[in-house]
């Protein structure tokens, strides 16, 4: 059964009502008696657990890997990543450049 959202149009309250899909909409606010109004709620999302889903299947091995590193420690990824003291006063390493194509005849090949 779904939790329905509803939003008196006369005081502004809103609350939630766990109620049957068969079930008639509320018309009525709880507090102040004035017509409510039902809302358009996101849902639920889906968590795919175990095998036989693609999204868990065939999953790229980059994931699993950093996964297994980070074990059970959810805190420790949430967390920005600070330089050690030694490294501190030292310019950041420079990123990895594409390599450039090898000089030769420009136009059609």
């Amino acid at each position: 059964m779904p939790t329905y959202e509803y939003e008196c149009q006369k005081c502004g309250h809103r609350f939630e009502e766990f109620q049957s899909m068969k079930d008639a909409p509320l018309t009525k606010c709880p507090e102040c008696k004035g017509k409510v109004k039902r809302l358009i709620g996101a849902g639920a999302g889906f968590i795919f657990k175990g095998s036989g889903f693609y999204i868990t299947d065939y999953r790229s091995s980059g994931y699993s890997e950093k996964k297994k590193k980070e074990g059970g420690d959810a805190g420790a990824s949430a967390a920005s990543p600070t330089p050690p003291p030694a490294a501190a006063g030292k310019p950041a390493a420079p990123a990895a450049e594409k390599p450039k194509k090898p000089p030769g005849k420009k136009g059609k090949a």
